[in-house]
């Protein structure tokens, strides 16, 4: 099969959020969210900078995984061919799919062809990008997640809110509740009664999950890498349900984006050292699955791999969006994003929370010029502190591609609007006071002035009309009763330079 001459245009899942800034404002009135997300991240991210610490070539690394994402995105067709060759010369079927419709097609109909009516999934973004579980209910097949935290979602009728961790919202007591409460409905209940002790909960999703592993013949999973020279594809995890789900059922469905395809087997080597440092602060992942094709006797009898566009060959056309496909799906980015910390994945709206989905879904789905709209309000939801470029193990530069998107939605804006609003207006008026240094003093001068007339205790207070949503949720110190361009004409004797 070849590749698709249209890519078309992406479909990816939205989880029912609003635009993030009114999503973003529930999340923050949530304290046990913000509890649980503090915790969480922070004990990410010390255990990451413990483990890159001890590497004293651990920039060197960046750097190179940064080089071999450049260079395979820019020969992205070539090396997704030799993917195909070599995939298929091992005795596996590779499908492509432009869309998250034509993928849900294809993995739908191969699970109807085994007479199936259950798959076993690896967590994946890609099937979740797609949402192909839904796609697969709507045809009659339950697909059962077996990472703990996708079961807990799963079984919480949740949404993930994290890359690596998606029930990262979650403490443990929520989750026993959820365990009892829900695990019957879905297979082996619960043992009775049921701590909330983390050994507990385990093996109490292990007993569940054991059936479903013996039983299931058909299993769907993503993929961390795949490499063009040989047709390896690979997965990484830490809880052994993907190794379950990778060897024991008789058809083994990828979905993979088209992103993720690697020239050669050696770039491994790099890979494998930066993504469990960056991801869960380990030194190395504690299972890392690997295999080409198919082999007689040995593991499933069919192997398919879906290769995913769903808007990344638009992406790849943006020269300085395209770096946000060099992810590696490690989550290093959220752990240290003081956005993130405070709301949680959810008011992103998409499954691609944090930096790194604000900088992907709005080139996915494209962004139009209304700001308030939830695409276009991701590449907004950030500080742009850099701690995301510093944290990214392939140096993505994310703060550059915020600021580059946040233009393209503010000319998109522009040009949707024959008349300017009030943003603009804003806009043409500062630049107006910039430009010139008369205007600019008096200016100043005015702001000293007003700022007296709504300070208390040398602190702004509430300010008037729509000024007030700034004043109610921030103390404002009140500006120097001289500014610098006034302290040098005392001193100098003269305009400053």
């Amino acid at each position: 099969m070849t590749a698709p001459q249209n890519p078309g245009v992406a479909n990816v899942v939205w989880l029912g959020a609003p635009a993030f800034p009114q999503a973003a404002r529930a999340a923050l009135a949530d304290t046990q969210l913000r509890r649980n997300l503090h915790h969480a991240t922070a004990t990410i991210r010390d255990k990451r900078l413990a483990v890159t610490a001890e590497l004293d070539d651990w920039e060197q690394l960046r750097e190179a995984g940064a080089a071999l994402k450049r260079r395979t995105l820019r020969h992205l067709d070539r090396y997704l061919l030799a993917l195909e060759e070599s995939v298929t010369k091992a005795g596996g079927t590779v499908h492509w799919a432009a869309d998250a419709e034509q993928a849900n097609r294809i993995v739908t109909e191969l699970v109807q062809a085994t007479g199936e009516r259950e798959v076993v999934k690896v967590k994946s973004m890609a099937t979740q990008e797609i949402g192909l579980n839904e796609a697969l209910a709507e045809a009659g097949i339950a697909a059962y997640e077996t990472d703990l935290a996708e079961l807990i979602v799963q079984l919480g009728d949740d949404r993930p809110s994290h890359i690596l961790v998606p029930a990262i919202h979650r403490n443990r007591s929520e989750i026993r509740e959820i365990f009892a409460r829900e695990m019957g409905h879905w297979g082996k209940a619960a043992p009775d009664p049921l701590s909330d002790d983390p050994r507990a909960l385990a093996e109490a999703a292990r007993l569940h999950l054991r059936e479903k592993f013996l039983r299931a013949k058909v299993a769907v999973s993503g993929a961390n890498f795949a490499i063009a020279e040989t047709g390896t594809v690979g997965v990484v995890e830490s809880e052994g349900n993907g190794r379950m789900c990778l060897t024991l059922p008789q058809t083994l469905i990828t979905v993979m984006g088209i992103e993720k395809v690697l020239p050669q087997w050696s770039d491994l080597e790099v890979f494998l050292q930066l993504l469990p440092r960056s991801s869960t602060g380990e030194r190395m992942n504690p299972y890392t699955s690997t295999w080409q094709g198919v082999t007689p006797g040995d593991g499933p009898r069919d192997f398919h791999l879906v290769l995913l566009d769903n808007g990344r060959t638009a992406t790849l056309a943006d020269t300085v969006g395209r770096q946000a496909l060099a992810c590696i799906r490690c989550s290093a980015c959220l752990n240290v994003c003081p956005v993130y910390e405070r709301t949680g994945g959810h008011a992103y709206g998409s499954v691609y929370p944090g930096p790194i989905g604000a900088v992907l879904t709005p080139q996915l789905v494209g962004v139009g010029g209304d700001t308030k709209s939830a695409a276009a309000s991701l590449p907004f939801a950030s500080t742009l502190c850099g701690a995301c470029y510093d944290a990214c193990p392939v140096k993505i530069n994310i703060p550059e591609v915020l600021a580059h998107l946040r233009a393209e939605v503010v000319e998109n804006k522009r040009r949707a609007h024959t008349l300017p609003g009030p943003e603009a207006l804003a806009m043409k008026a500062a630049g107006a006071i910039l430009a010139s240094p008369g205007r600019l003093a008096a200016a100043q001068k005015a702001a000293r002035l007003g700022s007296r007339l709504v300070s208390r205790n040398g602190r702004i207070g509430p300010l008037p009309g729509p000024l007030h949503g700034w004043s109610d949720t921030r103390d404002t110190p009140q500006p120097p009763a001289e500014s610098f361009r006034a302290w040098w004409q005392r001193t100098h004797k003269e305009e400053p330079k």
